[in-house]
């Protein structure tokens, strides 16, 4: 009994400290360092002073938004003798390359084999000349000042990368998927905000990031989500990743739960693969604060706390089964009303019908269940670099 206890304890403790406990310590230990050390806003430099930069995109059949993206991407507000587009589309099918073409400021590189993105994105970085690269997916739109932004950072010779914010929209008529995805989203900016505070991001989104083009590394062309692996090589050579929230990527949200699941389910994947390709980042006496900030953002919610969250349902029912003890049954009791509000968020969204008090509790679910459905496509190495993406929904 002792034994059962102690483990239901721990398991509690793991999912606590994942989801809530870290939030807060990390809040507390910003306030404390900000009381020594206060924030300084980097100053946006004048046009003169300005970098150039070489915008990437990577397209795949992209032909319902890259005339946007394009529109997008030539209203930044950067000067535009120091802004390079370069977009690449390997192996698209459709209109994406006749749109393109039609802009002779754009550099288009294109090859008809499809190997994925980062296959893609490590062909064309030799023709990066600028100091400075910054990554955006076609179906993200920027805010006019992202760029400026961005490599106001770069001042800082101690920072290696930045990441964008991503934002979700989310309309009052949100599916399960978007109204979740975008709530998921704004908890994420905001421990990515405090992190950055602290130390450094553990991974940035690849809907937007920039890095300094000479400490770009060739990435193992099987990497899944190659755009975190990415810069937490960069954090791992004693650079900061920042994080800067007034460069914004925004995205429709997925067009329906199963093309959500699609995308949790191929990001968990990676996620595996990536705990065990940078196992020495968990070396906390070598890497020390990256450590602890990646082990608690990063390595318990894709790796332990789902299997914790399992163990803490169980073992508090065989408690609560076995022993008398209120807190038990009340923990219990509000561990069986989150899942039946999950459930209930579930049969809502397969009956299309959209009450978004449901979502959050069923989403939280979903992303727990792509872990586990993750770790087995990771475990049989079927999780291809090359992958059908998840579809986006066609309206505000």
């Amino acid at each position: 009994m002792n034994v059962i206890v102690v483990l239901f304890w721990l398991a509690l403790l793991i999912v606590f400290y994942t989801y809530i406990g870290y939030a807060l310590l990390l809040g507390l230990l910003v306030k404390i360092k900000g009381f020594f050390s206060p924030y300084q806003k980097p100053i946006l430099l004048s046009d003169d002073a300005l970098p150039s930069v070489t915008l990437v995109v990577a397209a795949y059949n992209e032909a319902d938004c890259i005339a946007e993206k394009i529109h997008n991407s030539m209203t930044l507000r950067y000067p535009t003798n120091k802004l390079q587009l370069l977009f690449v589309t390997d192996g698209s099918t459709d209109n994406t390359n006749h749109i393109i073409s039609q802009y002779p400021n754009i550099n288009l590189q294109y090859q008809p084999q499809r190997s994925g993105k980062i296959a893609a994105v490590h062909r064309i970085m030799p023709l990066v000349k600028t100091p400075i690269v910054i990554y955006t997916d076609a179906n993200t739109m920027l805010n006019p000042e992202a760029v400026h932004n961005i490599v106001r950072h770069y001042n800082d010779p101690k920072v290696g990368a930045v990441a964008g914010e991503k934002r979700v929209y989310s309309g009052s008529s949100d599916s399960a998927s978007g109204a979740g995805e975008g709530f998921y989203w704004r908890y994420e900016s905001l421990l990515k905000k405090w992190d950055s505070a602290l130390y450094s991001v553990v991974g940035a989104a690849g809907e937007l990031f920039s890095i300094r083009t000479n400490l770009y590394e060739a990435v193992p062309t099987d990497t899944i989500i190659e755009d975190f692996y990415m810069t937490l090589r960069i954090a791992q050579q004693s650079y900061r990743v920042v994080y800067e929230p007034e460069a914004c990527a925004t995205e429709l949200p997925s067009a329906s739960t199963k093309e959500e699941l699609k995308r949790k389910i191929r990001i968990a994947a990676g996620g595996w693969q990536s705990v065990m390709r940078l196992l020495p980042l968990l070396n906390i006496f070598r890497y020390g604060v990256l450590s602890f900030q990646y082990i608690s953002h990063r390595v318990l919610r894709w790796t332990i706390t789902p299997f914790a969250l399992l163990f803490t349902f169980l073992l508090n029912g065989y408690l609560v089964y076995s022993n008398n003890n209120i807190l038990y049954k009340i923990l219990f009791t509000s561990q069986l009303l989150f899942y039946i509000l999950a459930l209930i968020g579930y049969i809502l969204s397969k009956r299309q019908i959209k009450q978004k008090v449901f979502f959050i509790p069923f989403y939280f679910c979903f992303m727990n269940y792509a872990v586990f459905a993750g770790l087995a496509r990771y475990l049989k190495g079927n999780q291809s670099v090359v992958w059908e993406k998840a579809k986006r929904s066609t309206a505000l």
